[in-house]
């Protein structure tokens, strides 16, 4: 993955991150967030992936379902935050991916490889925002009064 600051102003920065083929996305993007310092920021994507897991989430068993797609697709739509959980930077995305018939798949991100390269704006949020655990859900959901 290779990386470029667009703008920087007022200690809040916009990169673009260019993925290589064969990437995993979220390793790769967790770490950028890392090394950057990023705790808050809102993310964009499109390109294409040789493969994915979307999920959606089970309320009764409170986990992600996992959907594969073993196949070539095109990332339609890649829409997500970075927000910190645990002093961590943590993903929350969700995906809709295209196939070669023209139909849509979505869900929530939890994983792609990227062929031939996904193309991402990371744009910093001005809050830090903190996630925290629901217990109805189990989920993380950022508390906005952290």
């Amino acid at each position: 993955m290779k990386s470029k600051l667009l703008h920087a102003e007022n200690g809040l920065k916009t990169f673009a991150l260019v993925f290589d083929k064969d990437d995993e996305v979220k390793e790769s993007l967790l770490r950028f967030a890392t090394e950057n310092g990023l705790r808050g920021a809102h993310i964009t994507a499109i390109g294409a992936f040789s493969e994915a897991t979307l999920g959606f989430f089970d309320r009764k068993k409170k986990s992600y379902q996992e959907i594969p797609v073993k196949e070539q697709v095109e990332v339609l739509s890649f829409d997500g935050n970075i927000v910190e959980k645990d002093s961590n930077p943590m993903l929350h995305a969700h995906v809709v991916v295209g196939t070669r018939d023209g139909t849509a798949r979505g869900g929530h991100f939890l994983n792609g490889r990227v062929w031939p390269t996904l193309e991402m704006i990371v744009t910093e949020t001005p809050v830090h925002l903190r996630r925290l655990k629901d217990e109805e859900t189990g989920l993380p959901l950022i508390n906005l009064s952290s």
